[in-house]
């Protein structure tokens, strides 16, 4: 099963969620937390476990994920 990284609209920024995290990580923009959560992913990735990074809209749609095999 791969670890679950999520982007999601936290007020007025973005926040960047998983189990490996203390809580959760805030940024003003989506794209530094997508790009936070894809760093999380690919370090999850190399230590040789499965990941996956997905992006949430503001309505709540899922934008699109991304894996980390």
């Amino acid at each position: 099963m791969a670890l679950l990284i999520s982007v999601t609209p936290a007020g007025e920024g973005w926040a960047v969620h998983s189990d490996v995290l203390d809580g959760p990580l805030a940024f003003a923009r989506g794209g530094r937390a997508e790009q936070a959560a894809r760093a999380l992913a690919t370090r999850y990735a190399e230590a040789g476990h499965n990941a996956e990074v997905q992006v949430v809209l503001e309505d709540g749609a899922l934008a699109g994920r991304v894996l980390h095999p």
